[in-house]
């Protein structure tokens, strides 16, 4: 990943009820809730397709920018739309040069200037999704460091503190969450500086269990709800789906650093599924056994820390695992929400 990557969770977490709770209208409740110019956020939400969503060029971190870069297939185009900032209308990608109008036509569609503010549930998934994309960089550097690899673990410590923590400082501060960024940014230097240091792994666990604090403050029947859990799982897996896609160039692993990403968002989601599959086997075993499958089909994308030679699954397939997924956990929201009924 480069630098800010992931404001695509802003506008996913506001969407994820849409595909599968089109049918039912908001109660007045739901309304009073939220603010003019405000995507609501239902009782229930659900994991919706992010394709559905528009990426705002002015303010998108680069993972959600990577889709673009995907889409296109056009390497670092994130970091051009980036530096260009900022526009006055989406057009203005080709009046800057960034892309040809050819190209702009083919991403008209997902692309926005337009800020969507959060509420509710949706500002909740959104929160913990960001802070899952720092928990996997720290996983990803952790088995870089055990490898003694630290100029490769560097950046995934970096990327937190460049990418994600700027994006999510409101919300920290709002929820009362005593602020990490100078931690994350003193061990950064410390890899850089001093990697054998015996303080690497002392203030290494520290960031993490500053980042799991920040989860925490969360509610904890919130965080083990499966439907909520779900919607996480598939923001980091959406994410990591656009990091795999932006790492493989001409059927090759282009760039190491894009499928690290992807292996330690896939790793953590596993994680997370691991602390719902319990439930979600109980109430729908059919589900949480295709659910199961796939999480750990997808798993075998990324065998080790250091990329294969060759790659062990293409973007395609990767794609199609992660909405296999994506459909099971449609089942399970909507079986859990037909029980509460």
């Amino acid at each position: 990943m480069s630098i800010i990557r992931f404001l695509f969770l802003t506008l996913a977490a506001a969407m994820l009820s849409v595909l599968f709770s089109c049918n039912q209208s908001p109660t007045p409740t739901d309304s009073a809730n939220v603010a003019p110019n405000t995507v609501a956020s239902p009782a229930t939400t659900v994991v919706a397709a992010n394709s559905k969503n528009k990426i705002n060029i002015n303010s998108a971190i680069l993972s959600e920018l990577d889709k673009l870069e995907a889409k296109l297939a056009i390497p670092a185009l994130s970091n051009q739309i980036q530096a260009q900032r900022p526009y006055a209308s989406t057009e203005e990608l080709v009046a800057k040069k960034v892309i040809n109008q050819a190209q702009y036509d083919q991403i008209k569609d997902m692309v926005t200037i337009e800020d969507v503010v959060l509420t509710g549930v949706a500002k909740d998934v959104d929160y913990m999704t960001k802070l899952g994309l720092m928990k996997g960089h720290l996983l990803v550097a952790k088995e870089l460091l055990d490898l003694q690899k630290p100029a490769q673990a560097e950046p995934h410590i970096g990327h937190p503190v460049e990418e994600i923590y700027v994006d999510v400082e409101d919300q920290l501060g709002e929820r009362n969450v005593k602020e990490f960024k100078s931690s994350l940014i003193g061990l950064q230097d410390l890899v850089k500086s001093k990697s054998k240091s015996p303080e690497v792994g002392t203030n290494f666990a520290a960031a993490v269990e500053s980042v799991d604090g920040a989860i925490a403050v969360l509610p904890e029947n919130q965080r083990s709800s499966p439907e909520f859990v779900l919607q996480v799982i598939y923001g980091l897996l959406d994410t990591a789906n656009s990091e795999y896609t932006a790492a493989i160039a001409n059927g090759k692993i282009a760039a190491a650093i894009e499928y690290q990403d992807s292996r330690g968002f896939v790793n953590y989601a596993n994680d997370l599924y691991q602390g719902v599959s319990t439930q979600i086997a109980a109430a729908n075993p059919d589900a949480d056994k295709a659910l199961s499958t796939s999480m750990k089909e997808l798993a075998t994308t990324w065998p080790a820390v250091v990329p294969p030679q060759t790659p062990v699954k293409t973007p395609d397939q990767v794609t199609q695992l992660v909405k296999n997924i994506e459909q099971e956990s449609q089942k399970v929201v909507n079986s859990n929400t037909t029980a509460k009924q």
